[in-house]
């Protein structure tokens, strides 16, 4: 037993002076901010959304003409004969059958940008952080929504954002 409590205090002294000799420097990140904040991020993000909008204003006047065409033919349906209603009924719903595909090719295209433009900043981002790891000798990055509490001092967001904006001040988004 003597030679147990021995080994016991021996082996909890050892991890107490390495836990007091190793210094651990963690910092903090917001990388949501720094996506959203960046040169290259806020220009993505007005790009998407002016795309956004065009389409939404041009789909809105589509389905509009659409409506009205379907009112018209609704209007006429006791002055056409049956062949010709069920024609243009017809042709009606293949227009419909359309916008609802070019609209949703539409987003699928602003959501493949947005995609795409997060992908591109995230790899123009992590060697920059890896450089800073590097420089500062740091430990452990944390991103900022991960994290409870902690000091202002270990927040490196307005670095990083300043080291990206020099290195990729925009996107090519088209």
């Amino acid at each position: 037993m003597k030679y147990f409590v021995k080994i016991l205090v021996v082996t909890i002294s050892l991890f107490v002076s390495t836990i007091v000799s190793a210094e651990q420097k963690i910092v903090v990140l917001d990388l949501k901010y720094v996506l959203n904040n960046s040169k290259a991020g806020k220009g993505a993000q007005e790009f998407l959304k002016k795309s956004f909008n065009n389409n939404a204003k041009k789909f809105s006047d589509i389905e509009k003409s659409l409506k009205d065409e379907e009112k018209d033919l609704i209007s006429k349906k006791t002055v056409l004969s049956k062949e010709d209603y069920i024609k243009k009924s017809k042709e009606l719903r293949e227009k419909v059958m359309k916008y609802q595909k070019d609209r949703r090719a539409s987003l699928d295209k602003i959501a493949k940008q947005r995609s795409d433009s997060k992908a591109n900043l995230l790899e123009a981002l992590n060697p920059i952080i890896d450089e800073y790891i590097k420089a500062n000798q740091i430990s452990l990055v944390l991103d900022k929504k991960e994290m409870l509490g902690g000091l202002n001092e270990f927040d490196i967001t307005k670095t990083i954002i300043e080291k990206l904006n020099k290195k990729l001040p925009a996107l090519n988004l088209k």
